[in-house]
């Protein structure tokens, strides 16, 4: 139980290596490689770095609406993602399971639910989690058994969050976190917010009245109630997202290097396989 599970937000990871990464990186029939060799060589590295018992990597459904769609019309509205990065998107899952590691996708879930999912299960077994992600709605997670992990310069340097940075960060505790999104908004996910909140406020009306409901009890925000409630229900990650088991696991580095090898990245095959030295 001393070892952690690490948790990984697959699309965030995949979008930061791909842009991190040249994008005139290619391999077999000159298709991208960018994306997939900064993932492969992110997951080397946080295997040796944290040693978990095991790797579960979180992934969104891109095309399939969630809940968050069906609450607010505008959730996420305007994001494009380059044909490139779509065609590695498709490949990652499979690239994660050649590693002996396993990806968790599902209709109606985002990458965030199973990361939650996962947290709340090695939390309730007595573990410790490490989630990995750029995603500051994830900071709801901190606690004193999980610690988030957050890739500050391209996916080569990771600041660790636990409750203690989210209160100097935000100035509110984990819990808080969906409430303190729901009132200043989230410009990323397009949610608004309340008329008039930015951060400080948001952090100064949750350290009065201890969270959202409270306010809106209180008869604050009358005007835009249900809207906030809206809000917050979509800034909380989803711990109830169907999970895989979740055994330990020993990396395969031989059948990853053999799956990229496949793709047409010898190079990035080579380097896999030597992991098994």
């Amino acid at each position: 139980m001393k070892k952690p599970l690490l948790v990984i937000d697959g699309d965030s990871l995949a979008h930061r290596a791909y842009h991190a990464l040249p994008k005139s990186m290619r391999r077999a029939e000159g298709k991208p490689s960018n994306a997939l060799v900064g993932f492969s060589n992110f997951l080397m590295r946080l295997w040796q770095a944290e040693a978990p018992r095991a790797v579960i990597v979180g992934w969104d459904t891109l095309f399939v609406p969630t809940y968050r769609h069906e609450l607010f019309a505008g959730y996420q509205g305007g994001r494009e993602f380059d044909d490139e990065l779509l065609e590695q998107l498709e490949l990652l899952p499979e690239l994660v399971r050649s590693f002996g590691f396993v990806a968790a996708k599902g209709k109606g879930y985002e990458a965030d639910d199973f990361l939650a999912a996962a947290v709340d299960q090695e939390e309730r077994r007595g573990g410790t989690a490490i989630v990995v992600t750029s995603d500051r709605d994830s900071f709801q997670l901190a606690s004193e058994r999980t610690t988030i992990l957050q890739p500050t310069r391209g996916v080569s340097e990771l600041a660790r969050v636990g409750p203690a940075e989210v209160r100097e960060r935000y100035g509110v505790e984990p819990a808080q976190v969906p409430d303190f999104i729901a009132l200043r908004g989230d410009p990323s996910d397009k949610l608004p917010g309340a008329r008039g909140v930015g951060p400080k406020t948001a952090a100064s009306l949750l350290a009065q009245y201890g969270s959202l409901e409270a306010m809106l009890e209180e008869g604050r925000f009358e005007a835009q109630a249900e809207e906030l409630r809206i809000y917050r229900r979509m800034a909380t990650l989803d711990a109830s997202a169907p999970l895989p088991p979740l055994a330990d696991q020993t990396p395969n580095w031989a059948e990853a290097s053999s799956f990229v090898r496949q793709l047409g990245m010898n190079a990035q095959a080579d380097r896999i396989a030597a992991q098994a030295a």
